[in-house]
């Protein structure tokens, strides 16, 4: 099943089953691509307005951007659920004698790393997004500046989604360094990110009421 290219129905019905993917990587990146199209869409609902003019360069600039992470965020839905099955069988992996021990630890590690690699990629592409809908939020049409502040939540849930994703996998990792390193670049992204996209829905907010 291609998830991203799924029904929506379909999408959901087997989020909510017991199969092992999509979980809550695959359905952070299809809400992150969500939220990004929704702050592409306000630029698509400014540029040929003659009271938009002097920003109508900046914000094909910004479509073109937002036109790239969309297609980004739901190539890792898909991946995400590539990542994932590796490790599901992982866990499954005998242990009862030592050279089994052994083995077992040696392919977490392997596994875990990749898990890893999606959500924190995940959390990347959904902080680009937020920078750019705050462009959008602050210079598109007054008409659709609703939908610039639906885009800000969704990146902001799509962002903390992802992150969970991050900080189960490097919980189970022996290489504590690497772990670190990572809950690290995930921290920084939570530290910021966050805040900004509160702060786009906060004006929005403002202006609406």
């Amino acid at each position: 099943m291609g998830f991203s290219t799924a029904a929506c129905n379909e999408f959901v019905e087997v989020l909510a089953s017991k199969a092992p993917v999509p979980g809550g990587g695959g359905a952070s990146a299809l809400v992150g691509a969500i939220g990004t199209a929704l702050g592409n869409m306000v630029g698509s609902l400014t540029v040929g307005k003659k009271k938009y003019a002097d920003v109508e360069e900046e914000m094909w600039a910004l479509k073109g951007k937002c036109d790239v992470l969309q297609k980004d965020l739901l190539t890792l839905v898909e991946r995400d659920a590539e990542v994932f099955e590796p490790l599901s069988k992982a866990y499954g992996m005998p242990r009862e004698t030592e050279e089994e021990k052994a083995e077992k630890a040696r392919v977490m590690e392997i596994v875990l790393k990749d898990a890893c690699s999606v959500p924190m990629e995940i959390m990347e592409k959904c902080c680009e997004a937020i920078e750019l809908i705050r462009e959008f939020a602050a210079k598109g049409s007054a008409l659709a500046i609703s939908d610039a502040g639906v885009a800000a939540a969704f990146c902001k849930a799509a962002l903390k989604g992802a992150s969970l994703n991050v900080y189960i996998n490097t919980k189970s990792m022996k290489n504590r360094e690497y772990a670190q390193e990572l809950n690290a670049k995930a921290d920084a992204m939570l530290e910021k990110y966050p805040k900004m996209a509160d702060e786009i829905f906060d004006s929005v907010i403002s202006r609406l009421k």
